[in-house]
């Protein structure tokens, strides 16, 4: 059986291949190419929105630009659920690349919440953790933290998330 650090490790600096690709309805002025990406599984789809947006934006007319959104296999992918959890629940004994596909349009507002902002995701995002905090060591961990503190693991989930991961674990134990 494996060791509980061989696990630890596979998950928390797992990365899963993925590929982006501009839904068939979009208007573009021409043919969009995939993006592909190595996804952190502890990270979350709208810190990587930029980069699929400024890729494929490269291809639309600005007026046909709304709120970008993903789905995978005709379900729309909850922005606030972390991408190694999106993936374990819809897409897990697929072929990879995981191919995920970008709307622009006609956003779901009955499946999806709206972000409007990445204050949005940091906010959640420590929530999240002082959610897990609590459960795990009664809120000891990150009370004793600094504001700087949280500020420096939203960063690093932000540039990259194994740095983020390896803050958590010196912290917690």
């Amino acid at each position: 059986m494996a060791d509980d650090k061989d696990v630890l490790r596979d998950v928390w600096f797992g990365r899963i291949p993925t590929s982006f690709t501009l839904n068939q309805d979009e208007v573009t002025e021409r043919e969009a190419e995939p993006y592909y990406l190595l996804l952190p599984r502890v990270s979350y789809l709208t810190l990587v929105t930029d980069k699929v947006k400024k890729h494929f934006l490269k291809v639309m007319r600005a007026e046909d630009v709304e709120e970008m959104w993903f789905e995978y296999e005709g379900t729309p992918l909850k922005w606030h659920y972390p991408i190694g959890v999106l993936f374990d629940l819809h897409a897990s004994n697929t072929v990879l690349p995981w191919s995920i596909t970008v709307h622009f349009k006609n956003f779901p507002d009955s499946d999806l919440l709206h972000c409007p902002s990445s204050s949005v995701v940091e906010a959640h995002f420590m929530s999240s953790i002082k959610e897990a905090d609590a459960l795990k060591h009664k809120s000891q961990v990150v009370n004793d933290m600094q504001k700087k503190d949280h500020k420096q693991l939203w960063m690093g989930l932000q540039n990259d998330p194994n740095y983020c991961l390896v803050i958590i674990l010196n912290k917690c134990f």
